[in-house]
């Protein structure tokens, strides 16, 4: 298996080296995995309207800027991803059944997928500066950092996807970092109180993470990755899901009692958490593999939705009602 993992890899590189050819608009979206952008903007819209719920107005401005930054670093990361996973041998024909890993599956040019994400890039890059002069030059130092984050997420070295941290770094940057730099772009300095705001999203994130390695088990470990998939193992790995997404759910409640939330959300997430627990179930039954990644994905990507889509409720409901919120 090792001698034919590095086989492939050695494919792989020669045919990296092919120039950019031209994409489709379709293979454009999948390269940038346009769907999970669901991640990262669900996170900027709930810390949007949390903000709104501290200061009782919106900078309109900023809040373009921002969501507009944040969207082209997710999909430059997710681009970058795209075509080291490819470059490494980790996405490969003999263990990657989606269809949509265009690279792979379509012949499309490695080159396409590095130049698309140096662009994106470049164009956050452009709207984070613009975002520090309307508020902050510190701004800079966060955005900053976030950035090369996404980068060595898959790129280097020594890859951060490849470790045992990988859903650590993911819902730190994409749930609690975003949270509170959006919360700063609207004039909310972060405190302890919005830092534990933002851990059920931390968890959510790593859960959706979760799902993907526990998908890709079989292959990374065979490209040598030590994720906590693969260290756990297939069961262990499933464990690790549900007590991610329920104990979101359970930290959600808990910061209801204690007054973070109004208690709206209390009642707002009720169905979210029924869907998600009838769905864990179902990922239980048909397991953790390559053959149902797609499927299993979709249920990661539905459940963030739908615990957004309740926060976000919550909020808009409490509003309406002016109810209290500490």
């Amino acid at each position: 298996m090792v001698k034919s993992s590095k086989k492939g890899i050695a494919v792989v590189k020669q045919r990296t080296n092919r120039y950019y050819t031209g994409m489709k608009a379709a293979q454009f979206f999948h390269i940038v995995e346009m769907r999970t952008k669901i991640i990262s903007m669900g996170t900027f819209f709930c810390a949007s309207i949390y903000a709104l719920s501290q200061t009782g107005s919106v900078k309109i401005v900023n809040a373009l800027v921002m969501g507009l930054a944040t969207l082209f670093v997710d999909m430059g990361t997710t681009g970058f991803n795209t075509f080291f996973d490819y470059w490494r041998g980790v996405d490969n024909a003999l263990y990657t059944k989606e269809q949509d890993k265009v690279l792979v599956h379509e012949d499309v040019s490695p080159v396409s997928a590095l130049l698309v994400s140096l662009l994106l890039f470049g164009i956050a890059a452009l709207l984070g500066l613009y975002l520090a002069w309307l508020t902050s030059w510190s701004l800079i130092l966060a955005g900053g950092v976030c950035m090369l984050v996404g980068f060595f997420y898959t790129g280097g070295p020594h890859p951060i996807s490849g470790t045992p941290l990988g859903e650590l770094f993911a819902g730190f940057f994409l749930g609690t970092m975003l949270f509170l730099i959006t919360l700063y772009v609207q004039g909310v300095f972060p405190s302890l109180q919005h830092v534990v705001v933002t851990v059920p999203f931390l968890l959510m994130i790593g859960m959706i993470l979760s799902v993907n390695n526990g998908c890709d088990l079989v292959g990374d470990k065979a490209s040598g990755r030590k994720t906590l998939a693969v260290l756990l193992g297939s069961d262990k790995a499933f464990g690790l899901i549900a007590v991610e997404g329920l104990g979101a759910y359970a930290i959600s409640f808990f910061l209801v009692i204690l007054g973070y939330h109004p208690l709206t959300l209390a009642f707002c997430l009720v169905p979210s958490l029924v869907l998600y627990s009838t769905a864990l179930i179902r990922v239980r039954k048909a397991g953790l593999d390559a053959d149902h990644k797609s499927a299993h994905m979709q249920f990661a990507a539905k459940s963030y939705l739908h615990f957004c889509l309740a926060f976000l409720a919550s909020y808009v409901i409490n509003r309406g009602f002016s109810l209290p919120v500490s």
